[in-house]
């Protein structure tokens, strides 16, 4: 079996990346095909991969400007030949998924979500553009031609696996696909349970408009209890010019000293609605609860009402607008010691990477089988 592994563009390490990162892990031998890729970026993920890339690479600073070149996607995607493989597994987000394959190729694609900025995050993606009133005024007759392509493109695969049922329902909604569903990996491992707790709340992540830091910044203003935020994102600086002394921005972490963060903290705060969201359950892996947002991939990982095995309160709690408002209704109603750190992270272990490998290896076995009938 001949395989080729095609993902949208490799510009920053994020859960796409992971799941890309496990695929080359169940098939080493598989090179990688991607629009762009930046290994500075990427701070050398995947250095040691065949990586082919699209006419796009020779635009200077494509890397961080990517996303101003989206009619040139869908030509730079199906300019690659994919003729010698007997498999190709795409991990879309985007535009990977459109790649044009043989008839005797099996493809299949990791789907994260339908191309949210084409269908229905586009009217917020409009309004979020920061780019200049005439460009803005061009996006919505661009965003047409993005969506035909994306739905043509989307008969492109043979088969389809979803990160979540939520993504599930989406690719039901736009693409009228079934899909089976794979939760993406979480390596377990990196995390670790701690005996001493800290006072604070912690929050992790890219803080672009969607993942709503706003709304916890302006909550913990309020509640005058210490919290702390771990990333970078175009939003970080403005979130910084009205955050209170409480709150401590701690930037890029490496992964050793973010993980003691997330064993010490009271809890863990995620107010976005994600396809999936890989952050909560590394907070759950190092045994601590969460709080979230009630919807999206949440629903599919953070256990409210428990029931057996769990002895004590589950993995988390919801809030149900996301508004600060409602952040502080459930953080002034939290209590810690409703919660057991080793059932969390038992629970956690259920989405192990090790766990994601063998089924996508399984999954990938018995359709290529099945296409050779």
């Amino acid at each position: 079996m001949k395989i080729a592994l095609v993902h949208d563009y490799l510009v920053q390490y994020g859960g796409a990346e992971r799941v890309l990162e496990a695929f080359t892990e169940i098939f080493p031998k598989a090179p990688i095909y991607t629009m762009v890729y930046d290994r500075k970026l990427m701070k050398g993920a995947f250095s040691d991969k065949k990586i082919h890339t699209s006419f796009l690479q020779k635009i200077p600073f494509i890397g961080s400007h990517h996303r101003l070149f989206p009619l040139l996607m869908p030509m730079a995607i199906e300019q690659f030949d994919l003729s010698e493989y007997d498999v190709v597994l795409s991990d879309s987000n985007s535009y990977a998924k459109g790649v044009i394959t043989m008839p005797h190729t099996l493809h299949i694609t990791y789907c994260h979500t339908p191309m949210r900025y084409a269908w229905d995050d586009c009217h917020k993606y409009l309004r979020e553009f920061e780019y200049s009133k005439l460009t803005k005024k061009l996006v919505p007759f661009a965003m047409n031609y993005i969506r035909l392509w994306d739905k043509i493109s989307a008969d492109r695969p043979d088969k389809y696996i979803a990160n979540s049922n939520f993504v599930a329902s989406r690719i039901k909604k736009y693409y009228d696909k079934k899909a089976v569903v794979i939760n993406p990996p979480v390596n377990t491992k990196k995390f670790f349970i701690s005996k001493d707790i800290g006072d604070y709340y912690l929050m992790v992540g890219r803080a672009l408009p969607y993942k709503r830091f706003d709304i916890v910044v302006q909550a913990f203003n309020k509640l005058k209890l210490p919290l702390k935020i771990i990333g970078k994102g175009p939003e970080m600086n403005k979130l910084k010019k009205y955050a209170g002394k409480n709150i401590e921005f701690l930037g890029h972490l490496k992964d050793k000293e973010m993980s003691r963060y997330y064993s010490k903290c009271k809890a863990f705060i995620f107010p976005p609605e994600e396809d999936f969201g890989i952050t909560p359950l590394e907070a759950m892996a190092s045994g601590r609860p969460v709080i979230a947002f009630k919807g999206g991939g949440a629903l599919e990982t953070v256990v409210e009402n428990p029931p057996a095995p769990f002895t004590k309160g589950g993995t988390g709690m919801f809030f149900t607008e996301q508004t600060p408002q409602s952040i502080i209704k459930v953080v002034k109603n939290f209590n810690s010691d409703r919660f057991n750190s080793e059932e969390i992270r038992e629970y956690a272990l259920g989405f192990d990477k090790e766990i994601f490998k063998k089924k996508i290896g399984e999954f990938v076995e018995k359709e290529y089988d099945n296409n050779k009938c």
